[in-house]
């Protein structure tokens, strides 16, 4: 019976032995698809499937739970298990991106999956027991991307790259404004754009640097960037 099924998947579900319950889970929404034990059972699938690092069909049984019954009293959990499965995924993704020396042929968007997952969960259901380890895996997420643009900014910058490396950093600042990788932004700009003759960009960027971060590790290299700059016009000119 669909009882005896689901008591069995949930045993050994409760067990660690995830593999096992999967297969119950399974062979219950296939030979019961409808009724309380199938609607429950797709929930727990979902989890299970987390438990055992396959992220990807853990994703699609949150998603049919979701599609199922969206008006389920857990439904803010489906959502919540669909993002932390993509986060576990994109995580690793992220580890081997920066652990990459050649930074310019990675692309970090996959990553923000797991962020609109749980931003879904965030607008849906804003009061969710959920909602704010959501919040917090968001802003984990940013900052790592942040992180990402401001390493490959560096990298376009040591081999003299400069547009490419100024593109970079315009794009922390437009895009991840409220991470901590504004300084780096800002530090990056105010050096290559004078090595660009665009003094005054690196003038204004520097300011903003020193007012709002007057201890920054950037501001001496900005400085003689800038100095650099300066010489290079005033010798061309006479």
């Amino acid at each position: 019976s669909a009882k005896t099924l689901y008591t069995q998947a949930k045993k050994e579900l409760d067990s660690g032995n995830y593999e096992k319950a999967i297969k119950r889970y399974e062979a219950l929404q296939a030979r019961y698809p409808y009724g309380k034990y199938s609607q429950q059972a797709g929930l727990e699938l979902a989890f299970a499937y987390y438990k055992y690092e396959e992220p990807a069909p853990a994703i699609a049984a949150a998603d049919r739970f979701i599609k199922l019954y969206p008006t389920h009293p857990y439904v803010d959990y489906a959502y919540y298990l669909k993002g932390l499965a993509d986060f576990k995924d994109k995580t690793n993704f992220l580890e081997r991106l920066f652990n990459s020396y050649d930074f310019s042929d990675r692309d970090p968007s996959a990553a923000l999956d797991s962020f609109d997952a749980f931003s879904e969960l965030v607008e849906r259901y804003p009061n969710s027991d959920y909602a704010e380890d959501a919040r917090l895996r968001m802003a984990f997420i940013l900052e790592s991307l942040a992180v990402h643009e401001i390493k490959v900014a560096q990298w376009y910058l040591k081999i003299e790259a400069y547009v490419a490396a100024a593109n970079r950093a315009k794009f922390v600042l437009d895009n991840y404004d409220r991470t901590t990788s504004i300084e780096d932004a800002l530090g990056l700009l105010a050096t290559v754009y004078p090595k660009m003759g665009l003094q005054k960009l690196g003038e204004d960027n520097l300011r903003i640097l020193k007012l709002n971060f007057p201890e920054s590790r950037y501001i001496k290299g900005a400085e003689k960037s800038l100095a650099e700059a300066l010489a290079a016009t005033q010798a061309s000119a006479g």
